[in-house]
């Protein structure tokens, strides 16, 4: 896909694999809206981006009344929507009994509900050659425990994107989705929380997201792992689950590890 004055708008645009994204489509020549929730990391990656070509949009994804009214607040400004990036995620770790009912709600309202609503709303506003990308992530190839929400949401987003692929054809519209392990930003919150099994997949960085994101954007794929052979022992476990769960204890301790190793190069360790 080429980027050269096409205007992309990025859910969770502020910081981590959606700022990483701005850089790259700004730099290709393209130009960014960027939707978060907080007015202030929007300032700072506004100024931190120091383009002409970028428009911050303070609004929770999970407002869907206010959502109806970004294609029109984008398009006043660049004149056009040329591609869609719903990255915006929420998690709530810990065993299923230890999270509020509404807490389980809003994972799948902000990781599923909202992506579907916002890739329905700007579905009659994308220019033809333009697309629609679902940032989901491993965990929806293969669920594991203390996260059956964020689980459930990312798989539920895995299946959305498969299944407007085709109806988006006809349209001269691309649907992708971009499922990566661990990503070393802030998403992890206390990372005394994430699970082991979280950490025992090699870290990415946003950039390398970003990377793969648009790489597979111009390939046309309908699907894109990061790390490649994680995407692929991911997809083993979920159609074989006795292999997984004969691998669980291995990964836990490999995790465990990395964790450790983790939490001592970011100082939360001695």
């Amino acid at each position: 896909m080429e980027f050269l004055n096409k205007v992309a708008v990025i859910t969770g645009g502020s910081t981590g694999i959606g700022f990483a994204l701005a850089q790259r489509i700004l730099a290709r020549g393209g130009k960014v809206a960027l939707v978060a929730r907080t007015q202030s990391t929007l300032e700072q990656a506004r100024v931190s981006l120091a383009s002409p070509d970028v428009l911050i949009l303070p609004m929770d994804v999970n407002d869907l009344a206010a959502t109806t009214d970004l294609p029109r607040l984008v398009k006043e400004r660049f004149g056009g929507v040329d591609l869609l990036i719903n990255n915006a995620g929420l998690n709530y770790r810990g065993a299923i009994a230890e999270r509020s009912p509404e807490e389980l709600a809003r994972v799948i309202q902000t990781n599923l509900v909202a992506p579907m609503v916002l890739s329905r709303i700007f579905l009659d506003h994308l220019r033809p050659g333009g697309a629609i990308v679902q940032i989901a992530s491993l965990a929806g190839k293969m669920p594991f425990a203390n996260q059956a929400a964020y689980c459930a949401s990312k798989a539920g987003l895995r299946a959305f994107s498969a299944s407007i692929h085709d109806e988006l054809l006809p349209r001269d519209l691309h649907a992708l989705c971009v499922n990566p392990g661990p990503v070393d930003t802030t998403f992890f919150g206390d990372i005394a929380t994430v699970s082991n099994v979280t950490f025992s997949q090699p870290m990415s960085s946003p950039e390398q997201v970003a990377d793969l994101t648009l790489a597979a954007l111009a390939q046309k794929q309908m699907e894109a792992d990061l790390p490649t052979l994680s995407g692929a022992l991911a997809t083993l476990g979920y159609l074989l689950p006795s292999l997984k769960r004969a691998l669980t204890p291995l990964l836990e301790t490999r995790g465990a590890r990395n964790k450790e190793r983790y939490m001592r190069q970011k100082g939360l360790l001695p």
